[in-house]
């Protein structure tokens, strides 16, 4: 069984598949939901393109797709706690529960996000929901 820090850096194989499909736009079409550490914990900011920022997921998806013009919604998690010095430790732990209550509030709001962006587009929802 692959470790789950294996497993997620290997994000690009879920969406390898679709590169074969002569109406698959990235640009469009792909809606990627994200960690952030840099974005704090209850916050989220929708983007239409842009760099992996470091996170090996999204650099997963950069080297399937070949380009990084690909909408994705960053979920806050951040920031890291001081003294703590291993990234993945941190990513994958468990929340407590004041972060999945922070974490909780999102989710209406990010719904409606989706929903804008599969409706109207990436642009229109950054408008509306990008604090």
């Amino acid at each position: 069984m692959l470790k789950p820090q294996t497993y997620m850096n290997h994000s690009g194989a879920a969406i390898a598949p679709l590169r074969s499909l002569p109406e698959f736009d990235p640009s469009r079409d792909l809606l990627v939901l994200v960690d952030d550490v840099a974005l704090p914990l209850g916050r989220f900011r929708l983007r239409g393109a842009g760099s992996a920022g470091g996170h090996n997921g999204l650099k997963s998806i950069e080297a399937v797709l070949q380009r990084q013009d690909y909408a994705r919604l960053r979920i806050g998690i951040g920031p890291m706690p001081p003294g703590l010095e291993d990234l993945s430790d941190f990513v994958l732990a468990t929340f407590g529960p004041e972060e999945r209550s922070a974490l909780d509030d999102l989710l209406d709001p990010m719904a409606d996000a989706v929903e804008c962006w599969l409706a109207e587009g990436v642009e229109r929802a950054m408008s509306l929901f990008n604090r």
